[in-house]
């Protein structure tokens, strides 16, 4: 009876160390993610409308100052965030983040009336109204002026918001503006007049040996990333499949995008989408693009990227 009671104890200690080992292999952690409204997150908008079936949790903020209020606080374990902002975090944490991919793109395009402005140098004595006094625009189209013999040559008219620069455009036939996708496409939706003159993206390209214009990228929290190799790298090749979905089916995609609050309208989202530069550059080709453009921007004015070029650990 003894050796009964031995064999029955014996039983039940295995069969509760194997439930203490699955119960462990099937604890996952949860991936806290924080993305602002705009191009910069249409990429994860598949993950966002699979949620309940992954691992992941989701913030989307307006503004990039609770994103990064919350992955300095370590309240947020990865965010899609401006370049240079992402650069301005890494500086203020003593390089506590790391950049894990490009996500988004140049996204800033001319539109206008005129079928005659087709380059930069066809700016030469126009007023362009745009957004952005102050940060990545106006950076952006300095450089690009600069670099075509038009400093001082062309007007800039800073407007609050590209909303007023869109009325502008409507109001005013023969102005010029420079604004963002997805207020590009709303803009020629609204105004059948207007057209796209510029690709600053393609201005940048012909400029730049390596580098390329960046809107957004992804970081992750060093920490984290020292603790959860795995699961960042399942979030990387989640997001990649994601991207690729949104760029191959931009009519699902755009009902995502308005589902997550990111565009209002779906007809808006599915004409932009194809104009938003949506992607997921990893490794060496991710450091050379990045660095090159936030060269240039530190150039243009050092605290628009924190004061200092990031060390060689911001490039995961």
């Amino acid at each position: 009876m003894k050796k009964f009671s031995k064999i029955i104890i014996a039983v039940m200690a295995i069969m509760l160390f194997l439930t203490g080992c699955n119960t462990k292999e099937d604890t996952k952690t949860n991936v806290r993610i924080g993305a602002l409204k705009g191009p910069t997150s249409i990429g994860l908008v598949k993950l966002l409308h699979d949620n309940g079936n992954n691992n992941y949790s989701f913030t989307m903020e307006t503004g990039a100052d609770v994103l990064l209020s919350s992955i300095a606080s370590g309240d947020l374990d990865i965010a899609l965030i401006p370049a240079n902002v992402a650069s301005v975090l890494y500086n203020k944490t003593n390089g506590a983040i790391s950049v894990i991919d490009i996500n988004t793109l140049g996204v800033l395009y001319i539109v206008s009336t005129d079928p005659s402005i087709k380059e930069i140098k066809d700016l030469k004595g126009q007023t362009i109204y745009t957004t952005g006094a102050g940060s990545t625009p106006e950076y952006v189209l300095s450089y690009l002026l600069a670099e075509n013999n038009l400093s001082g040559s062309v007007n800039i008219e800073f407007l609050s918001e590209a909303t007023e620069v869109a009325a502008r455009l409507s109001s005013d036939p023969g102005a010029i503006g420079l604004l963002p996708q997805p207020f590009v496409t709303a803009a020629l939706m609204q105004n059948n007049k207007l057209s796209v003159n510029i690709n600053l993206s393609e201005e940048w390209d012909k400029l730049n040996n390596g580098s390329k214009l960046v809107t957004g990228v992804t970081v992750v929290r060093k920490e984290f990333l020292d603790s959860h190799p795995q699961e960042v790298e399942t979030f990387l090749k989640d997001h990649e499949v994601s991207v690729k979905f949104v760029n191959s089916n931009p009519e699902e995609a755009a009902q995502y995008t308005v589902d997550a609050g990111i565009i209002e309208k779906a007809p808006i989202a599915e004409k932009a989408i194809p104009y938003c530069n949506i992607v997921c550059i990893k490794g060496e080709e991710m450091k050379s693009a990045l660095s090159g453009y936030l060269k240039v921007l530190y150039e243009q004015d050092p605290a628009s990227i924190g004061k200092s070029l990031p060390g060689e650990d911001f490039y995961e």
